[in-house]
Parts: C-alpha cells; structure tokens; sequence
C-alpha cells in the first residue's frame, strides 16, 4: 500500500515539472517572437523611418523683433572758443539747465579792444582822405566850366582818386565790423533749451584754436527732454517694418517700466558694415528720467505684407550647406526643397521658395537625417492641431 502511494506521488510530481517546463518554454518561445518582431520595427523604422505630416498652408505672419538700442540726445552741441582768449567768468556748470538764448562763458581777449581802436581811427583817417579828395574833384570841376581853365584829364584823375578814397572808407568800415563781430565770440551763449554735460576748461585758462587742449569745447549741451532712440535692423527684416510704428523697450537702470516711443525716421539704406538699416524714434522725456547713452532693449513689431507660407519651426533643417524643408511625394519618398527664411514668431516661421505650392505634405519634425529620396511612412498631423500664429 506504501508502495503505491509512493508511485503516485511521483507520478504527479513529474506531470506537474513537466508542465512547467512546458509553460516555460511557450513562455520564451513568446518572448523570442516578441523580441524579433521588435528588431525587424526598428530594423524597418531605420529603413523607411515613420514622420508626421501637414499641408502647407499660407498666413499673414506677426512677429517683434528684439535688438539693443542707445538713447541719445535729440540735439547736442559742442560749444568751442572761435578766438584765442581767457576765461574770464563762467555763469553756468555741469548739470545747468540753459535757456537758448542764455549767457554760459565770458571769455577775455585785451588785443581785441585794441584791435577795435585802431580800426576805428583807420575809419576817421580814411574819411578825413576822402573828404580832401572830393572837395578838390569839387573844385576843378566848378573851374572846368570856364572853357579852357582845367584840363579834361586832370577832372578825370580827381574823380578817380575821390571814388578811390571813397572805397577805403568802406573798407576801413568792414575791418572795424569784423573786429568788433570779435566781441560777439568772447559771450559764448545756448544755442537751444537743454543741459549742460560737459566742462573741459577752468577759469584764467587760454582757450582757442591755438591754445592748449583746442580739440575740447568748452561746453557740451544736450537737449535731454526730448531723446533719440537708434538702433539697427537686419536686413532681412527690414521687408517687414512701417513707418509710425510703435515700439516698446525698456533700460537696465529700470527694469520694471516698460517705455514706448515711435519709429519717426529710417535711413533708406544699409550700413556698408553691419548690413543693417538704422531707424530712429523720438521718446519724450519731459521729466529726465531715461538718460543719454543709455541702451535700451527694444521689441520691433514686424508684420508681413502679404500671405506667405508659414510652418512650425521644427519643420525647417538649417544645416551647414542649406536651408530646406522635407516635402514627402505621391510615391511616399523624401524631397529636399531649398527655402529661405524669413520673419518667425515662437513656434513658426515664414518661408519662402519656388518650388513649394499650396498642400504640399511636409515633414513636421524634420532633419537631415531624413536623406532626399529615401522611403518615409508618413501620416497627417493629429487631428485639431494647426500652425500656431
């Protein structure tokens, strides 16, 4: 009786092993399948790689440009002395508002005054000559009307000599004027509304064309009221700019306020340098508080002026021999179309190319990975989703 039990027990025991080895061998059998199945998809992905799609499609593209830009005075002027003088007395200094109009500088020059004396005793000299010669032209010529008193000539040399004595009065005249026009220089004035910012002289200095340190003015004066923003555009965003715009900027000395100001004036040309086109914009600044020289970061709107093709940034390849996009044809194999770029916004770009057309199917993510003319699985872009503007 033992006996049997013992051999049933074994018996059961067997059925049970081989059971589970033949569970597991089904069970690696299917993981084998699996794993093969796997390799063959990515063996088949590297081969003919699986991408997704869209319709090209055109849209008006807006956009903001952003590019530095420097505040500077709408007027500055370097006031220099025009004669060699001395500093006599200073009115204003750095940081003094001006008036145009306004007395700055009292330059001394003692030869001027002399210079004026001795032009107006050569007025006096050459009047008194000329006084002389035309009373003796007077005389002859009263004589000269009894027949054969006086002869002809010497009327004739009388009254050239008078005209003559006549022109130096005149000229004598006109140095006077200029030496006293000297005067004028010695009272150096504002030529408009602003601010002093720079002094370059003290006093008892000799300043002048030939006086030391002559390629310094006197003064700088900027009008700071009311500033000029400059900066400088690419030109392959210069298509896309309007006169009368508004831009928006702000400065690092406060950066929690954003400014405005208006594009007023654009040079038409690009710089030979830099391949950039500078515009300039008027900003009022009634009470000082942005400064000349301060740079600015400046958000340039950018419109497009007609429907031009837009797509997702990711379906643009710019590698190092050319821009394209990756176009999949009737037959399901990759092309190569050559573009270029134009504005773009944050997540989608303009192009532009003649060998693109309305509904083209275009590779949504694409690289150059993706060779010209190799076999792709393509499919559409998920339903709902679109070119973001």
């Amino acid at each position: 009786m033992k006996n049997l039990k013992s051999n049933i027990t074994t018996a059961i025991s067997l059925l049970g092993l081989t059971g589970v080895l033949t569970l597991g061998a089904c069970h690696s059998d299917d993981k084998d399948k699996a794993d093969q199945q796997r390799a063959q998809q990515e063996q088949t992905d590297i081969e003919v790689p699986p991408v997704e799609t869209f319709g090209l499609e055109k849209s008006k593209l807006a956009s903001t440009l952003q590019v530095p830009g420097e505040l500077m005075p709408y007027q500055q002027v370097a006031l220099y002395a025009k004669i060699n003088s001395y500093v006599k007395r200073y009115l204003v200094d750095v940081g003094s508002e001006v008036h145009k109009g306004q007395l700055m500088i009292i330059l001394e020059a003692p030869e001027i005054n002399s210079q004026l004396a001795s032009a107006r005793a050569r007025i006096k000299q050459q009047e008194a000559t000329y006084l002389a010669s035309n009373a003796t032209y007077g005389r002859l010529f009263n004589t000269a009307k009894t027949p054969g008193t006086i002869a002809q000539n010497d009327i004739e040399q009388a009254d050239a000599r008078r005209k003559a004595d006549m022109a130096n009065v005149e000229a004598a005249k006109a140095v006077y004027q200029e030496v006293s026009s000297n005067l004028q220089y010695l009272q150096i004035r504002a030529p408009f509304d602003g601010v002093v910012s720079e002094r370059n002289a003290s006093m008892g200095a000799y300043v002048g064309p030939g006086g030391k340190g002559s390629d310094l003015p006197l003064f700088v004066v900027q009008q700071q009221k009311k500033l000029r923003l400059v900066i400088s555009v690419p030109e392959l965003s210069t298509g896309s700019l309007s006169n009368q715009e508004e831009v928006g900027f702000t400065v690092r000395a406060i950066p929690n306020q954003q400014f405005t100001a208006k594009i007023k004036r654009a040079a038409g040309a690009l710089d030979a340098k830099l391949r950039s086109e500078r515009l300039e914009m008027d900003v009022e600044n009634p009470k000082k508080v942005l400064l000349p020289g301060m740079y600015a970061e400046v958000n340039v709107p950018l419109k497009s002026h007609d429907s031009t093709f837009v797509i997702p940034k990711t379906a643009l390849v710019q590698s190092t021999e050319k821009v394209f996009v990756v176009r999949v044809d009737a037959q399901h194999r990759a092309q190569w179309i050559d573009v270029q770029k134009g504005i773009q916004s944050k997540d989608v770009v303009e192009v532009y190319g003649k060998d693109l057309h309305l509904g083209d199917k275009l590779v949504k993510v694409a690289t150059d990975e993706i060779r010209d003319g190799q076999p792709v699985n393509d499919k559409p872009a998920k339903k709902g989703e679109k070119v973001e503007e």
